[in-house]
């Protein structure tokens, strides 16, 4: 079974078609496959001139090898993984360059290419990535994201010890924070959903409301005046990266981590005034995500207080639902169960 985009707001369950991995190829049985805003996007259309219908949606997922192609070495049958759903072309400026996570010809796969939302799935050799020992499936299954987050706080450049101020407190904002944490930083997500303020508090991360009061006071006291060193922007929305912006120190690193349905005002008198240097990040390298595994099997990053429910596969359209209206932060989808 595979859960498809099919155009008009509208999912479907198809039969799996399955076929024998080429070479160079890995064939997993999907254990559990994660739903990101990506994937919301494709659904609500924003992404119609990309994907090619029907799409096979999914990228956060975790497996068991089944079979592997002519060619595959170091990759057995039975063993447990996940992709990095990153294929690049290795010709282009940015592969030349050693950039092939910014690949020219980038094909992302669960984007341009079908996902891991179904039962078996297909992919690179290359891209595939076996898991630290004890890891858990359902855990492993949200390494994509934890990679985004990971990468997110490299390219800050965050020293340990330093303030990280994080506007946007939903599943990616939350990986950032845990990661700055774990890092060593002093962490404060703004979020103005309560739920979400919630999820993060029980993680153990500081959460405030940017709209209970004056955010620029509460960044003072908390800084001491100074501003913070770091933000991270994962809000998506005007209002957010201004405040993000008004948050930094001088000569504070602003990491812009959320898809902006329009290009968004930027308030570059004050880039200017303090000196702010603006980081784009957008996706992961492999070191990324191997550090990503590392910190969910260490328990620094926390899949059980992320992960808010697990559907089965013929549930897709409700988890989605869900979702939209804000009444899950993760879900995953296990390709197991509901998978005829």
């Amino acid at each position: 079974m595979a859960v498809c985009y099919v155009g008009n707001r509208e999912l479907a369950l198809r039969a799996d078609e399955r076929r024998a991995p080429g070479t160079d190829e890995v064939e997993i049985e999907v254990a559990y496959t994660g739903i990101c805003g990506t994937d919301l996007h494709i659904l609500h259309g924003a992404m119609d001139a990309r994907v090619s219908l029907p799409a096979v949606l999914g990228h956060e997922m975790s497996g068991i090898v089944s079979r592997v192609g002519p060619g595959v070495e170091g990759i057995a049958a039975g063993d447990a993984v996940t992709v990095m759903p990153l294929d690049w072309c290795g010709a282009c400026p940015a592969c030349a360059a050693g950039n092939e996570h910014v690949c020219h010809n980038l094909d992302f796969l669960g984007i341009d290419s079908p996902g891991s939302m179904q039962s078996y799935w297909i992919a690179p050799a290359r891209v595939v990535v076996p898991l630290p020992e004890g890891l858990s499936l359902e855990a492993a299954a949200l390494a994509e994201p934890a990679a985004v987050a990971v990468h997110d706080v490299r390219r800050s450049d965050l020293l340990p010890g330093e303030q990280a101020l994080v506007v946007g407190g939903g599943p990616i904002g939350l990986l950032i924070a845990s990661v700055a944490t774990a890092h060593g930083a002093d962490v404060l997500v703004l979020e103005p959903n309560e739920t979400r303020r919630q999820h993060a508090r029980a993680l153990g991360l500081r959460a405030e409301d940017p709209l209970a009061g004056d955010v620029q006071e509460l960044i003072g006291e908390w800084t001491d005046g100074a501003g913070a060193p770091v933000a991270f922007e994962v809000s998506g929305a005007v209002a957010g990266l201004e405040t993000a912006i008004q948050s930094l120190a001088v000569r504070g690193r602003l990491v812009v981590v959320a898809i902006h349905s329009a290009p968004p005002p930027v308030n570059l008198f004050r880039v200017f005034w303090r000196e702010l240097t603006l980081i784009g990040a957008r996706v992961y390298r492999r070191e990324d995500f191997e550090h990503a595994l590392e910190l969910l099997a260490s328990g620094a990053v926390s899949a059980d207080r992320l992960v808010t429910s697990v559907r089965p596969l013929d549930q897709a359209a409700a988890a989605f639902e869900a979702l939209e209206q804000g009444a899950e932060l993760k879900v995953l989808l296990d390709c197991r169960n509901g998978a005829a």
